[in-house]
């Protein structure tokens, strides 16, 4: 069959917004996915990729603007990757979003549902994020116009994100709306004194050069955690440490990683201390967490709480049960809800999460939690169960790529009387109830939303035995 022609499309109506965020238009008896159009646009598509049962492109014109539609607030819309709803009304936003969680609960799951309680808003829509994480490039992102305005172009290098698709393509940040300050101050003045003091950034193709990333945490308590990702340590990544100690006094705890990989994750390798901490502290509620530089912690610290009390209500705890909080990462879940419960088993993949989960029971001094690392599917077994004991109520909070199959064996197999399940992706979170739905209903379904402009969804369900 020859190749599908790539047409362009005049006077699409966009009448929705799929799952994935992008913007739907319908020609031609197919759909068509864009992305920074919302419904009630009137535009011309260029489809670049034409497929049998549906179109992607991208707007050419726009004819009419959505009634919907508001301004953008930063200055980078439309070329990075974050904040793609931006140009929607944030009472928009949750609408598609609850529309979401129901679509999919409903269609991937084909499950009886209760009425789902109206989605949970952010009461902070900008500068939500605790980490963000910089990349350094020698040759900044151009777009078509300044290549065809400046004629020659001089390689300025950059500091700040990835161009959506593209490792070998970054973007200068000039402000980013998503991590409160200092986070804006620390990228420009780092950045800025590199380029004065000509310390080389990454060529991104061949690896040479001398910074790689900076990653920046914040927390609710204040403290401020850098971490510079250089190839190898010399007296001028010694320079710029110092000079970001000296000008940045919040900074509580700075450190840096050599890095010499082709790729650019640090959780294999040494974080060494410069100055400060080794850690941050992270509060809600009473309970203080430590964060160390490689520590798993819910990006938008507020709505995370709001996450937890809901997982916790729905637990329905009174304090002689015993909890399974599975994938419990640092122990976050486990440690919150601990003071309501008898004893709580927390399980993770990750041992140096399950060390962090350990360091933040003894820093809230609980002690009815125990933690191990392991394969989930592996650990709830019999021999497991006997040792200690079967869960009353279990809380699962998995990746994005939901739980094993032979986790939702193990979990009818054992029954607990009520199951929690906290997820980031509906559907996938659809899909597991309904390998378990011979022994459990759905009760309560929770949207909550942790990342606004974006189409991102969190969603509590609470499951009971039949």
């Amino acid at each position: 069959m020859g190749r599908r022609s790539k047409p362009l499309l005049e006077q699409i109506l966009i009448e929705d917004i799929a799952a994935e965020g992008k913007a739907i238009g319908k020609a031609d008896n197919k759909v068509v996915f864009v992305p920074f159009a919302v419904p009630g646009d009137v535009v011309d598509i260029q489809v670049t990729n034409n497929r049998k049962n549906f179109m992607e492109g991208h707007v050419v014109k726009w004819h009419k603007y959505s009634p919907n539609r508001i301004e953008p607030f930063c200055s980078h819309f439309g070329l990075c990757g974050g904040c793609k709803w931006q140009n929607l009304p944030y009472e928009e936003q949750l609408k598609f979003k609850q529309k979401q969680v129901t679509d999919q609960l409903k269609r991937i799951g084909k499950l009886e549902l209760p009425a789902i309680l109206p989605i949970i808003g952010s009461k902070n829509i900008t500068h939500y994020r605790n980490k963000l994480e910089f990349t350094f490039s020698d040759s900044r992102w151009l777009t078509r116009e300044e290549i065809e305005q400046a004629g020659e172009i001089e390689r300025v290098p950059a500091l700040g994100y990835h161009i959506p698709g593209r490792f070998d393509k970054v973007f200068d940040v000039s402000n980013c709306y998503l991590q409160p300050e200092p986070s804006n101050s620390i990228r420009l003045a780092v950045r800025n004194y590199a380029i004065k003091h000509g310390i080389p950034f990454l060529n991104l193709y061949n690896k040479q050069g001398l910074l790689r990333n900076l990653i920046i945490r914040t927390a609710s308590t204040g403290e401020v955690m850098a971490i510079l990702s250089v190839t190898r340590y010399n007296n001028e990544v010694q320079e710029l440490l110092e000079y970001m100690r000296i000008s940045f006094p919040q900074i509580t705890s700075l450190m840096y990683v050599e890095n010499s990989k082709l790729n650019e994750t640090i959780s294999d390798l040494e974080v060494k201390l410069f100055a400060g901490k080794d850690h941050i502290i992270e509060a809600m509620e009473d309970l203080k967490f430590r964060v160390g530089p490689k520590s798993f912690y819910q990006t938008n610290s507020e709505q995370a709480l709001e996450l937890y009390r809901v997982a916790r209500s729905f637990a329905q705890l009174s304090g002689s049960e015993l909890v399974y909080d599975l994938y419990t990462g640092t122990g976050t879940i486990a440690n919150f809800v601990a003071r309501n419960a008898k004893k709580v088993v927390g399980i993770e993949y990750v041992p140096e999460a399950i060390d962090d989960a350990r360091i933040n029971s003894k820093l809230n001094g609980i002690a009815n939690t125990i933690f191990f690392a392991g394969d989930i599917k592996d650990l709830l077994s019999d021999k497991f169960m006997d040792e200690h004991g079967k869960p009353d109520v279990v809380i699962l909070d998995p990746p994005r790529a939901g739980i094993h199959p032979d986790v939702a064996k193990a979990l009818v197999a054992v029954q607990p009387v009520r199951i929690v399940y906290v997820s980031c992706n509906p559907a996938t979170q659809a899909r597991d109830i309904a390998l378990m739905s011979d022994i459990y209903k759905v009760s309560r379904i929770q949207p909550v939303d942790m990342f606004p402009h974006t189409h991102h969804v969190e969603n509590v369900v609470l499951l009971e035995k039949r």
